[in-house]
């Protein structure tokens, strides 16, 4: 089977695959489940690979790549102008190969497993975030309905929300007290598990060189430092300015 290009539309259970040899040719046209695809794809002869750039296609990469084969990411928006027709399965592993194969396409890096963790924790920090940004704005809410308001800030509502709810003089019945203290023990969770996850990135950044050589920038502590050596594949990504800062 001489597939020089393949297309791969990337799921959960089930792949289609669409290769061409040299000449363009249609040599593969098949669908194949999740246990089954690194067996077909090993046996291939070496070609170029192509998925879009979506849940697990990293994963993917690394695996194909190993096998010998050259594999290329692309942003879903540059697939689109190659489907012919109505979208299907297939059709979109057709448009993935034909886009693969254009000169001037753009390609999304591939990220190193380190890079996919250093990620993995700030996807779960900012979570949380907004998961307490929410709780807070969820408790002025109830408050501000008994009469009550505390100043802006996570660091006023913190201190200020155990003495409202100890405050027997206010306009909290037992039950909506009992609801408070409820709020306030999860705002406790959460500022526990963000510290934590504050924590891992700590001890990333500490390691990393990339993160020390980013931090000589003005502005550019252990979060954003971390945050930009995930976002990109090699410290060959970053723009040079950022990696030598000048003076």
């Amino acid at each position: 089977m001489n597939c020089t290009t393949l297309g791969i539309d990337v799921a959960k259970q089930v792949f289609q695959l669409h290769g061409v040899d040299e000449r363009g040719q249609v040599v593969v046209q098949k669908r194949v489940t999740r246990s089954k695809l690194r067996a077909t794809i090993a046996q291939l002869p070496a070609c170029v690979i192509g998925m879009e750039a979506c849940s697990s296609a990293q994963y993917w990469a690394r695996e194909f790549q190993q096998l010998g084969h050259t594999v290329k990411l692309i942003s879903p928006q540059f697939v689109k102008p190659y489907v012919k027709g109505n979208k299907t399965d297939s059709r979109d592993a057709e448009a993935i190969c034909e886009a693969v194969s254009r000169p001037h396409m753009r390609f999304v890096p591939r990220k190193t497993v380190e890079s996919q963790d250093i990620q993995a924790i700030h996807r779960l920090r900012s979570r949380l975030i907004k998961e307490r940004t929410a709780l807070a704005n969820q408790v002025r809410g109830l408050l501000a309905e008994r009469g009550i308001v505390i100043a802006q800030g996570i660091t006023r509502l913190r201190q200020q929300l155990p003495v409202i709810v100890e405050d027997e003089g206010n306009a909290l019945t037992p039950l909506s007290r009992e609801v408070m203290r409820e709020l306030y023990e999860e705002l406790v969770t959460l500022d526990e598990r963000i510290t934590r996850a504050d924590g891992m990135v700590k001890r990333v950044f500490a390691r990393s060189a990339a993160c020390q050589k980013l931090a000589q920038v003005e502005g550019i502590g252990p979060v954003v430092a971390t945050a930009l050596v995930a976002a990109v594949a090699t410290p060959k990504s970053l723009p040079m300015a950022v990696i030598w800062p000048r003076g």
